[in-house]
C-alpha cells in the first residue's frame, strides 16, 4: 500500500512538474507591462530637410532630461544613412528610442536592429517590411498630385521642386521657412530610395507612429496601412509633412509618452 502511494505521489509530483514548464513556455512576458523609460533618444531626418528641423523637439525634450542627438545622415545611400545612425546608436550610454521622419522610417526599420534600441518611433515616414524599398512602400497608394518629388538627375539625385515645396511639404510653415527649406535640401540619392530593407525593426520591438492627415507628400492611406501592419501605436495629426517642425510640443509629447512605454 505504502508503495502505491508514493508510485502515486511521484506521478502527481511530475505532472506538477510538467504543467509548471508548459506554462511558464506559454505564458506570455508581462514585462513590457511595466517598460523601463528610456533616456536616450536617437532621431533620424528624412530627405529633403535636414537634422537642424528638428531643433525645437530637440529643446523641448533636452530640457526634460532626455539626451537627445540628431543624426546627420548623408542621404547617399540607404547603406550609408543605417551606418552613421549606428554610430550615433553606439555613442549612447544605455537603451535607446530611435525615431525617424519620411524616408528614415525606412532607416530606422533597418538600423533598429541594433540591440541598444529599444522601440521605435515613425513620423509620417515609410514603414517597409523586409524586402521593401521606401520607393515599394510610396508607390503602395494612390498618388498624391501636390508630391513634388522629380525623377532623378543625371547624377541619380532626387529633389523636391521649388514650386511645390511650401505646399507638398511644409504647408504650415511661413512660405518663407519653406523657401529656406527647399534652397537648402541635401542631395537624395535614387539608391537610398529604392534600397529594400533586409530586417524589420518593427517585428520584434514596440512601435509608435504620428500620421500627419495632411500630408501631401507620403499619403495618409499609406502611413496609416503600414502602421496597422507594424502592430504600431499611433496617432492622426491634422499636419503637413514636415509635422515635427510646424507641430513641435505635440511631436515632442509623443515622442516622449513613446520613451515611457506608454499608450498615447
Amino acid at each position: 500500500m505504502k508503495k502505491t502511494i508514493s508510485l502515486i505521489q511521484l506521478k502527481f509530483k511530475l505532472a506538477a512538474i510538467l504543467l509548471v514548464s508548459i506554462f511558464t513556455i506559454i505564458s506570455p512576458d508581462v514585462s513590457g507591462q511595466n517598460p523601463e523609460p528610456i533616456k536616450n533618444i536617437v532621431i533620424v531626418h528624412g530627405a529633403f530637410a535636414d537634422g537642424s528641423g528638428w531643433e525645437e523637439v530637440y529643446n523641448i525634450l533636452t530640457k526634460k532630461g532626455y539626451r537627445v542627438t540628431i543624426v546627420q545622415n548623408p542621404l547617399s545611400s540607404l547603406e550609408d544613412d543605417v551606418r552613421v545612425t549606428n554610430y550615433a546608436i553606439d555613442r549612447q550610454d544605455g537603451p535607446v528610442l530611435l525615431v525617424g521622419h519620411s524616408y528614415a522610417g525606412v532607416v530606422i526599420t533597418q538600423a533598429g536592429g541594433n540591440d541598444k534600441v529599444k522601440r521605435l518611433v515613425y513620423i509620417a515616414a515609410y514603414i517597409p517590411e523586409v524586402g521593401e524599398s521606401g520607393l515599394d512602400v510610396g508607390k503602395s497608394g494612390p498618388d498624391l498630385s501636390n508630391d513634388g518629388i522629380m525623377p532623378p538627375d543625371k547624377n541619380g539625385i532626387l529633389y523636391y521642386s521649388k514650386d511645390k515645396f511650401h505646399n507638398g511639404f511644409a504647408a504650415e510653415l511661413p512660405k518663407a521657412k519653406a523657401d529656406f527649406l527647399c534652397d537648402a535640401q541635401g542631395a537624395f540619392s535614387v539608391k537610398a530610395l529604392t534600397t529594400p530593407v533586409t530586417y524589420a525593426a518593427w517585428k520584434t520591438k514596440p512601435s509608435y507612429s504620428v500620421i500627419a492627415t495632411d500630408d501631401k507628400t507620403i499619403n495618409p492611406v499609406i502611413t496609416r496601412r503600414v502602421s496597422k501592419r507594424a502592430g504600431a501605436i499611433t496617432t492622426e495629426l491634422p499636419g503637413c509633412h514636415a509635422v515635427f517642425m510646424s507641430q513641435p510640443v505635440k511631436i515632442a509629447a509623443f515622442i516622449e509618452t513613446a520613451a515611457n512605454g506608454g499608450k498615447y
